[in-house]
């Protein structure tokens, strides 16, 4: 299989020169020219022949001709339709990679995992388009995706925010929601100049290994993440006023209050205190006592 091509700025350029590609600021688009980088993300990523990978984003398929000689077989699912003949171009020595023309928010990822791999766990490295960083990780373990992993490339805000814990200014809804689902370590810091063209924000490589059991046992498990969400929309209120405004969920004051004091915490206590066990306990406090 051929050695990869990309990855360094030289033959990114000649690349967007040959078919006069220019950069799309809706789709997010920043490419990755740090050979140093792609190593270390196809390492961290632990990707052997027996995986199937998806990628999303691929670009000009930097990444993906790293991935292609890594892996038994990679997906890559790119929105923008101007890459396609230049992936057409830059995969064509590479059996084992398929491309996808579609919005990854609309494809049905763990319909294509069965297909493709079936049903077994997949693993998905990705340099993530920032605007959407956050649907498409929920997304993936919302719609139960059958995943070993997810090793992507985020900004380095949203990569703190995934790994912190209660009390802390990043800590919110996407740090519980994660750490319900896996277990997040940051891989590498980079630099903006690690990139064509230069995002104006640090970016980090973060990886999140799904956990097989989650560390908290919840009973309704949309109920917790609409619980979540009520908690994080006002942060300078109380988690009970969060909750009493909050158009997704239908307890009264009362039922609140005491589902709050059944953890032990003060009328006063806000979201950001509390840990993903106690958002659980007070989730199944409250489709034990009250159903909605």
């Amino acid at each position: 299989m051929k050695e990869p091509t990309l990855g360094n700025p030289q033959n990114t350029i000649e690349v967007l020169q040959k078919y006069q590609f220019n950069f799309q600021k809706k789709f997010g688009q920043n490419f990755l020219i740090d050979t140093h980088v792609l190593d270390k993300i196809i390492r961290s990523a632990d990707i052997t022949k027996e995986d199937m990978v998806l990628e999303i984003g691929p670009g000009i398929g930097t990444m993906t001709q790293y991935l292609a000689q890594a892996a038994g077989k990679v997906i890559a699912v790119e929105i923008d339709k101007n890459l396609i003949p230049i992936l057409e171009d830059t995969l064509s020595a590479y059996e084992n990679v398929r491309v996808i023309n579609e919005d990854v928010l609309k494809v049905d990822l763990a319909e294509l995992a069965e297909k493709e791999n079936g049903g077994k766990p997949i693993k998905v490295v990705a340099n993530l388009p920032y605007y959407i960083t956050t649907p498409i990780i929920m997304g993936l373990f919302e719609n139960h995706v059958p995943l070993k992993s997810i090793t992507v490339m985020v900004q380095k805000e949203v990569a703190d925010r995934m790994q912190v814990g209660p009390g802390t200014k990043d800590y919110g809804a996407l740090s519980l929601a994660v750490q319900y689902y896996a277990k997040p370590y940051i891989v590498a810091n980079v630099p903006p100049n690690c990139f064509m063209p230069r995002p104006k924000v640090g970016s980090a490589v973060i990886r999140l290994d799904r956990y097989e059991h989650t560390p908290v046992q919840v009973q309704d498990e949309k109920l917790m993440f609409r619980i979540i969400r009520a908690s994080f929309n006002q942060r300078r209120k109380t988690l009970a006023n969060g909750l009493k405004n909050s158009p997704e969920l239908n307890f009264s004051k009362e039922q609140i209050e005491e589902a709050i004091a059944s953890l032990g915490k003060g009328a006063s206590v806000r979201g950001e205190a509390l840990t993903l066990e106690e958002f659980a306990d007070l989730t199944n406090y409250f489709s034990h006592k009250f159903k909605e």
